[in-house]
């Protein structure tokens, strides 16, 4: 007998490649002369590098990154697929909503600087590709952050700044330059919001990432001005472009 098992993850409960053992095993228990191959899914959220990894034979990497919030920092994992030049991240395993405890939710302070700093230790690594997914942020910050770490060099109004950029710096954004050069990336997500307007990144998103209504309209007027204030505006409706808080269009605009 020869049996795939395909499962997705158990949210909450057990990862994908974790439930594919253990069925496995059960079946073994019973047909002990089964063939089988394993081979977890996942649907592009949570899960998804893991997934790719073990599908690919490839490996996981661990790093330490900031965190959404500044001075905080983390132990990301990301993947290197099996044919050695393909990287998986996931953004929110770096500035992922669930990485902030609920009372300091609030994204005027968080940051995707370590999302940026994965995308360069991965490049640094040998990518060649990039796949990033881009859910799960804790982030409205138009990208800057990632931009910031990738050596873009942000021009700020007052000229300075003490260090990551978080959604609160959009304001003060006057021109972004071209940073270090990348290898290909792909953005993985599943909303098609544009940057700003009642379908955008704030408005759609921001309460649940702990804006309150005032915040919500500063920051979508802030987006607004990122786009027109940087000559990307024609972006600002592009599918996906509000995704992640508009990391989706800070990459596209910034990174070509």
């Amino acid at each position: 007998m020869r049996v795939l098992i395909a499962p997705d993850k158990f949210k909450g409960a057990i990862s994908a490649a974790d439930a594919a053992e253990a069925m496995a095993e059960g079946i073994w228990s019973v047909c002990a002369g089964a063939r089988i191959e394993l081979c977890p899914m996942a649907d592009g959220g949570a899960g998804t590098v893991a997934a790719l990894v073990a599908a690919t034979n490839g490996t996981m990497i661990r790093i330490k990154v900031c965190g959404p919030l500044p001075g905080s920092s983390v132990d990301a994992e990301y993947g290197m697929l099996g044919d050695g030049q393909t990287a998986v991240i996931e953004m929110a395993s770096a500035s992922g909503l669930a990485l902030v405890p609920p009372d300091k939710r609030n994204p005027l302070n968080t940051t995707t600087y370590g999302t940026g700093e994965l995308l360069a230790d991965s490049a640094k690594r040998g990518a060649k590709r990039i796949i990033l997914g881009i859910g799960g942020s804790a982030t409205v910050d138009g990208g800057i952050g990632a931009l910031q770490a990738l050596g873009c060099e942000i021009k700020l109004a007052d000229g300075k700044s003490d260090g990551p950029l978080v959604g609160a710096d959009v304001a003060r954004v006057e021109a972004i330059g071209r940073g270090r050069s990348m290898p290909e990336i792909l953005i993985a997500c599943d909303v098609d919001n544009p940057l700003y307007g009642e379908k955008g990144a704030a408005k759609v998103y921001g309460l649940q990432k702990g804006a309150d209504p005032a915040t919500v309209k500063r920051l979508d007027e802030d987006l607004c001005h990122l786009a027109r204030k940087t000559g990307k505006d024609e972006l600002a409706n592009a599918v996906g472009a509000g995704a992640a808080g508009g990391l989706g269009f800070g990459l596209c605009a910034y990174l070509g």
